[in-house]
């Protein structure tokens, strides 16, 4: 199943945030709205677009998500690093 959930950099002090509901943004990868389908996931990338325009964000980006074991984890190591930190 796809799952894209959004993610970029706050500008006040440069630390991972993710697109959570209500066009907040949070520090913890489980507070991210997700989207099951291109549309939806396009809908969320340019609700995180008008975050940067507003200069709250910068560099959004679609993480793909997946399903591991009934938690959803980031599919790419880069993404899982960027949650967690270089030692975990």
């Amino acid at each position: 199943m796809k799952l894209d959930i959004v993610s970029a950099n706050r500008l006040s002090d440069g630390r991972v945030v993710y697109l959570a509901h209500g066009g907040k943004w949070s520090e913890n990868i489980v507070d991210g709205r997700s989207a099951s389908n291109d549309e939806a996931s396009a809908a969320l990338l340019g609700e995180a677009e008008r975050a940067v325009a507003d200069s709250l964000v910068i560099g959004p980006y679609l993480v793909p998500m997946t399903d591991d074991s009934g938690a959803f984890a980031p599919i790419h190591y880069r993404e899982r690093i960027r949650q967690l930190g270089p030692l975990a």
